[in-house]
């Protein structure tokens, strides 16, 4: 991968968002379309649409209309683990964790221009992901979450090995907040995927203002740089 397309990678994960459809279950009263505009309007620099127990058809009318919406906003617009889905709607890219499809074989369905991202949580899986060709990490959980609460946290030490041992993006996951981004200063990641600390804001455009800003500060600091 050539360093433009490397940088364009990380400058797209500064502020990434990860859709869960909880928080509009439990009475927002905002659809989870608007809840994605709001968030594009306050800064996020990606979407990640992620739907675990939708319907098929469903999920495809969805991921439709917010592809169109991130389009409209000049927005990456990524697909969590349903590479189907990623292919039918045009998307930019497609998430998949460690027990989904192979990247090589993610990357054999989807051709060479879609990204794709791999949640890693070891050294080990961050280098076999990028020799697989993944085009960026996802690391994490980095702090306790209760978006998944499966997720063993990652110890920031083994972010930083990640980050230095690697030469593809990486992006922090999990329980990241306002309060506790700064921790990850210094380690080399480009940027925070966020799920709650978005999607539960009572005001999400005025939230993410102030957590690119965050993030904007806390890149700053990084020593280590891909």
């Amino acid at each position: 991968m050539s360093r433009f397309i490397n940088q364009a990678i990380a400058d797209m994960l500064l502020l990434y968002a990860v859709t869960d459809r909880g928080w509009v279950e439990n009475g927002s009263y905002q659809g989870l379309y608007e809840q994605v505009e709001d968030a594009i309007k306050g800064g996020v620099t990606c979407v990640q649409l992620r739907e675990k127990s939708m319907p098929e058809s469903l999920f495809l009318e969805e991921a439709l209309a917010v592809r169109k919406l991130c389009y409209h906003y000049n927005v990456p617009f990524i697909v969590n683990d349903n590479v189907d889905i990623a292919v039918k709607c045009a998307a930019d890219g497609v998430h998949i964790g460690q027990s989904d499809m192979e990247p090589e074989k993610v990357r054999e369905a989807v051709g060479g221009k879609m990204i794709i991202g791999v949640s890693v949580h070891t050294l080990e899986q961050a280098v076999s992901a990028q020799n697989a060709g993944a085009d960026y990490l996802g690391v994490g959980a980095v702090f306790s979450t209760n978006t998944k609460t499966d997720a063993e946290t990652v110890p920031l030490k083994t972010l930083k090995e990640i980050c230095d041992n690697t030469d593809i993006p990486v992006v922090a996951i999990g329980g990241i907040n306002r309060d506790n981004m700064m921790e990850l200063s210094g380690l080399g990641v480009d940027g925070v995927a966020l799920v709650s600390a978005i999607f539960a804001a009572e005001n999400i455009e005025s939230e993410c203002r102030i957590l690119r800003e965050l993030s904007l500060k806390m890149i700053k600091r990084n020593v280590s740089v891909h």
